[in-house]
């Protein structure tokens, strides 16, 4: 391969490395991963924070009432998993999931759907889903801006709280490691 040739597709590959963090930097929303240990497994929620920016969510443009949702922004949020888990009264196998909920003016719905890795909620197929749980809702003390997903629980123990947050809407289901 000559000098020139070998140079060419270096100038290249540094122009696609350069392409694609400049993509990252791009999202309007930031990514973050929350992750909780029960029984000495790992339990791991991937998700897009997008914030309120003055506009109406839970009900509104953002999260409408009797619509998947994939809980968050950009890709939809994966659940990846150590062990089974009882979701509610949901058996989810170890592996990675997506997460979408479907909220309505009297609960929410959580949706555990077994492909994983898919862009919001563009190809959303109901049934691809493993199953739906009903999910507690209620009023946050205050107004949330960015959109939170919590998992809480004592390490040592087999039980934890999948809980989301925005706006002035908290929803919630019990998690536990089997």
């Amino acid at each position: 391969m000559t000098l020139k040739r070998t140079l060419a597709i270096l100038a290249v590959m540094c122009a696609l490395i350069v392409a694609v963090v400049a993509m990252q930097r791009q999202r309007v929303s930031p990514h973050e991963t929350v992750e909780l240990t029960l029984k000495g497994k790992k339990i791991s929620v991937t998700y897009g924070r997008p914030s309120l920016k003055g506009r109406k969510a839970v009900g509104g443009e953002l999260v409408p009432f009797g619509k998947v949702w994939r809980t968050g922004a950009d890709e939809a949020t994966m659940l990846t998993t150590d062990a089974d888990l009882m979701i509610g009264n949901l058996h989810v196998p170890a592996g990675s999931y997506a997460l979408f909920t479907l909220p309505s003016e009297t609960g929410w719905k959580l949706i555990v759907n077994k492909t994983a890795k898919q862009w919001g909620a563009f190809s959303y197929k109901d049934a691809d889903d493993l199953g739906r749980v009903d999910m507690k809702v209620g009023k946050t003390a205050a107004s949330v801006e960015q959109f939170t997903i919590s998992l809480t629980g004592s390490g040592s123990g087999s039980n934890g709280t999948l809980k989301l947050e925005w706006e002035n809407t908290s929803a919630s289901v019990d998690v536990k490691v089997m």
